[in-house]
């Protein structure tokens, strides 16, 4: 047999599922279906004009150059007064490094820090790229069933009982993608609670979504709860979700100056710096006008509340109302065992998937590519009227299954 050229920790993974979901619609679109995509995890506002204008103006007075590793000046400086002003967190500039995107920080978090065999806690349903994100950095995810009936939240006891010698690092997303579930102080206190026993466990927390919150609260966050932990937590945001720029690639991480410093000797002979133009745009949105962040969140609480009324009107659908983020986990555990009317039996979320797909042009991601089944993801990141539509397509699907 011929050896692959291609290395081992690279076939381990597999493609995004959001990504072949998406491409899979737009491949039936440009077939001639009507599709309805609920799919892709953007919002679909375009960027603040001031963002657009700093971009201009950076563009305008030729800040076209490589920046410094780290980031701009003017960027991390935005950051530190933004983890200050909104987080009650304290960093330095030196504890503070911009990268491309949140996805590339977790990444490069996981490829200096991990050896062969080291786990990662993950709780489930999780976003789709961080197990793979842990096997390309030849670590074992170690994922963690966290069901409905606790609000797809990690318990302390499940924590406890996840830890082992070979644990480097506990990864939380509040509000989470898929789920939309978020942490309160007082259940991150009790997480610190067991970590405080298990002083090796470094954690990682992804903050992107926690500005779109729906009870008009703010996100609690781990260190501010647990403040002891800070000397071995990292701190990973962005500004894709909140500021409608995830087509300009930052994020960032605030942690520990060792940790800081790897990742910049690692993105040093990697990607190199950030996008000029995209950091000065994202210094303007940390510094700027904040109006758009709560319009754009009122918008997706409407939506939010328009399409919950309308799944759980589905026989054999139904959902949790999320805290935060832009998606509906979708329990469809009342269409497993049920046929389609050509006699194809759902036996599980992914056949479901399938069949809105096939049979009403509905593209959403099956629960299986988030850790945790019978459920499906769909997208609020869309208008009214599409999310209406969708749903009704898929009553219509799912009354034609006997």
């Amino acid at each position: 047999m011929t050896p692959s050229r291609i290395a081992a920790r690279v076939r381990r993974i597999k493609p995004s599922p959001s990504t072949s979901a998406a491409d899979r619609a737009n491949e039936l679109r440009r077939q001639g279906r009507s599709i309805v995509n609920l799919v892709v995890g953007e919002p679909d506002f375009d960027t603040p004009l001031h963002i657009r204008q700093a971009a201009a103006a950076a563009m305008d007075r030729g800040a076209t150059r490589y920046t410094l590793m780290a980031g701009t000046v003017e960027l991390r400086q935005a950051i530190v007064d933004k983890l200050r002003r909104e987080n009650d967190l304290a960093y330095e500039m030196n504890e503070i490094i911009v990268t491309s995107g949140a996805k590339s920080a977790i990444y490069s978090a996981f490829s200096i820090t991990l050896e062969p065999g080291d786990e990662v806690i993950v709780p489930a349903p999780y976003w789709v790229s961080y197990p793979d994100m842990v096997l390309a950095s030849d670590g074992v995810p170690v994922t963690v069933a966290c069901p409905e009936s606790q609000g797809f939240k990690l318990s302390p006891a499940q924590l406890e009982a996840a830890i082992t010698p070979r644990t480097r690092w506990l990864l939380i997303n509040s509000p989470s993608n898929p789920t939309g579930a978020a942490y309160t102080h007082a259940e991150y206190r009790a997480l610190a609670d067991v970590l405080a026993r298990h002083p090796h466990v470094l954690v990682m927390t992804d903050d992107i979504y926690e500005h779109i919150r729906f009870d008009g609260q703010p996100t609690a966050h781990l260190l501010q709860a647990a403040p002891e932990l800070r000397d071995r937590t990292l701190v990973v945001n962005g500004v894709s979700k909140t500021y409608a720029m995830t087509g300009w690639r930052i994020g960032y991480v605030a942690g520990p100056r060792d940790l800081v410093a790897a990742l910049d000797k690692l993105l040093s002979q990697s990607t190199g710096n950030c996008c000029s133009i995209s950091q000065a745009a994202a210094a303007a949105a940390l510094s700027g006008d904040q109006g758009f962040v709560a319009e754009s969140v009122a918008v997706y609480k409407q939506r939010r509340d328009r399409t919950l009324a309308l799944i759980n009107a589905i026989p054999g659908l139904s959902c949790r109302s999320p805290d935060g983020a832009f998606y509906l986990y979708v329990n469809c555990a009342g269409t497993i065992g049920r046929t389609t009317p050509e006699g194809r039996t759902i036996a599980e979320d992914g056949d479901l998937v399938m069949y809105l797909l096939e049979s009403e042009g509905v593209a959403v991601v099956a629960g299986t590519a988030y850790g945790l089944s019978p459920y499906f993801r769909l997208s609020i990141a869309t208008s009214i009227d599409i999310l209406e539509e969708g749903c009704a397509r898929m009553a219509r699907a799912i009354s034609a299954l006997r």
